[in-house]
């Protein structure tokens, strides 16, 4: 057996494999319900067999994987890849970026997998790019070599956030005001979401809005007015990031869109800028009228990623 895991910000996905790579056992856990990521693994390990316990693992997190010692941002935990795989008993430990696991699972999606947003048939074996609003904003990239793909792991979401609008600019600099470096994390996420939503109230002369993600959805969905601006800046933005990867990265292999918000906004992703802001690229817009941009709909893309760096094809 094997054991893989997702660990966000906010949950924790964990699965074992068996030998043909088939997922077993998948359970999800709340992150606050734990101290850190070796006491979450233990607990799951623990409710199955001792005849599973895995030799080897391969852990995505949401954090940059750069030596030894991993710390992550929107959570205060903290591991060591030594003694974590010392702690669980592994012969091997496989940690790598949240969305290089998304990005390394990329050529296995199928069109069950994904909802095709615009754009038009990939070229083979091209450079593609991920990005993803959760808790935070994960981006990453995939281009071909000479033995696959290899995956490009990236901070790209703590990238300055660039305005298209006045009335973008607007709410950048008021954020910018208040933290002092408004990066595409600060509006592309969750908590981003919330951010827009009470920049708007303010500068509307509504005061500050006590409210959460869930909530500005949900009074979009009801046509109030504050709340379907605030989406509709959130999916410009989200288009103003995810071109500009794609042309830095020359990913005319397509552009994915991971993460926990997106399907929740998809109804109205059609009556957005998302779309024209997605192309309008000056003399490169015919250039990006041919990228397919997707929103990835498997609830568990980091697996296959972690499955192929275990060697499962």
């Amino acid at each position: 057996m094997d054991l893989i895991a997702d660990i966000g910000a906010t949950n924790t996905r964990c699965a074992l494999l068996d030998d043909k790579g088939h997922v077993l056992s998948p359970e999800t856990f709340e992150n606050t319900d734990f101290t850190g990521v070796s006491g979450l693994l233990e607990v799951y390990l623990d409710h199955r067999r001792a005849s599973d316990r895995p030799r080897r693992a391969a852990i995505a997190i949401a954090a940059p994987v750069t030596d030894d010692k991993v710390s992550m941002l929107n959570i205060d935990w903290q591991v060591s890849q030594t003694a974590l795989k010392a702690e669980l008993a592994l012969h091997r430990l496989i940690m790598v970026n949240d969305f290089a696991a998304v990005a390394w699972g990329l050529p296995s999606l199928t069109s069950k997998d994904r909802q095709q947003l615009c754009g038009g048939d990939p070229p083979a074996r091209s450079p593609m790019a991920v990005l993803g609003p959760g808790s935070g904003l994960g981006v990453a990239g995939l281009i071909p070599s000479s033995d696959g793909w290899t995956a490009i792991s990236s901070e790209g979401g703590h990238t300055t956030m660039a305005a298209n609008t006045d009335e973008e600019a607007e709410v950048i600099a008021r954020i910018r005001d208040k933290i002092g470096h408004c990066s595409a994390e600060r509006v592309l996420s969750g908590p981003g979401l919330v951010q827009m939503y009470v920049t708007l109230s303010e500068i509307a002369g509504r005061g500050t809005a006590t409210i959460k993600a869930a909530d500005v959805t949900a009074l979009a969905r009801q046509k109030e007015p504050l709340a379907r601006q605030t989406v509709n800046m959130f999916l410009a933005l989200l288009a103003t990031q995810a071109s500009n990867l794609v042309l830095t990265l020359g990913a005319r292999g397509g552009l994915y869109i991971a993460g926990g918000i997106m399907p929740r906004l998809m109804e109205f992703v059609a009556q957005s800028p998302f779309q024209e802001r997605f192309v309008a690229k000056g003399r490169y817009r015919a250039y990006m009228e041919s990228v397919p941009a997707y929103v990835i709909t498997d609830e568990l893309p980091a697996f296959r990623g972690l499955k192929y760096l275990l060697g499962y094809r």
